[in-house]
């Protein structure tokens, strides 16, 4: 893709939600300060707290913040798959992925979409140079360095933080990589989006951010998203392992076809 990428007119910040009422109108206030020309999209769950009912009363004192209501708690991959699919039909030039929690800064978004003008995706990163984690147990820092760490090795990417989930993405990127293809979840889901931007050539950025751990409501990180995101990877990378190894079999099979059909030419 061209490194002359068009401007950013319009922005659409997706928040999936779900049991996130105390947390949410402190964020949309924080995104509409920090970044007045973007839009606001809750992508609800159904959450029994009532998360949904609020988000319209939202929706209803501010023409910038919109409201998908969604049948179901199907999963962060599902509800960022619709919100990619809503923007895209309402004429989007981006969309931003930000949690309801409070852990991702609005007050750095501004930061994110500035490296869009040049690049496909933004991520922004714990883990790069500039990059910190607040209020985080040693435990948690270790599992996010090794889940990393074994990405980069199993897949061979150059991403330092493929699992972070504050990010932007150009809607012409999405539409190349192939939204209808995706059918992971949980930080699997941002693997698996980072892979195939990489893979098909798109400019993937990494900015610096700082990572708040929330201080209202529960975390949604369960072990079942820690397996999906192993196993899948594991997947993929012993995949990549096997078509290296049979381009470069078969690289070198051509190579020694082409010595001896040299040779015969030369007797």
């Amino acid at each position: 893709m061209s490194s002359t990428r068009a401007a950013l007119h319009r922005v659409c910040v997706l928040i999936p939600t779900y049991n996130e009422r105390a947390n949410l109108p402190g964020v949309i206030a924080r995104v509409r300060a920090h970044t007045p020309d973007a839009d606001v999209l809750v992508l609800d769950d159904n959450s029994p707290d009532g998360t949904g009912v609020l988000a319209d009363e939202l929706a209803a004192r501010d023409d910038h913040v919109h409201v998908l209501h969604r049948a179901e708690k199907a999963g962060l991959g599902r509800a960022y798959l619709a919100g990619f699919a809503w923007a895209d039909d309402h004429g989007y030039d981006a969309v931003v992925e930000m949690d309801a929690d409070g852990s991702h800064q609005p007050e750095q978004l501004p930061r994110l979409l500035a490296a869009a003008d040049s690049a496909d995706l933004v991520i922004g990163s714990r883990w790069v140079p500039g990059g910190a984690i607040h209020n985080w147990p040693t435990s948690r820092r270790a599992l996010s360095l090794g889940g990393n760490l074994y990405v980069r090795l199993a897949l061979g990417v150059p991403v330092r933080d493929a699992t972070a989930g504050y990010r932007v993405y150009r809607l012409s990127a999405l539409r190349e990589i192939g939204m209808e293809q995706i059918a992971s979840q949980g930080y699997c889901f941002q693997v698996d989006l980072t892979l195939r931007a990489l893979d098909r050539g798109l400019t993937v950025t990494e900015v610096p951010i700082d990572f708040v751990e929330r201080t209202l409501g529960d975390s949604k990180m369960g072990s079942d998203i820690v397996l999906e995101a192993l196993g899948r990877v594991t997947v993929w990378g012993a995949a990549r392992r096997a078509r290296q190894f049979r381009e470069l079999t078969r690289g070198a099979r051509e190579k020694i076809g082409g010595e001896q059909r040299w040779h015969q030419l030369a007797d």
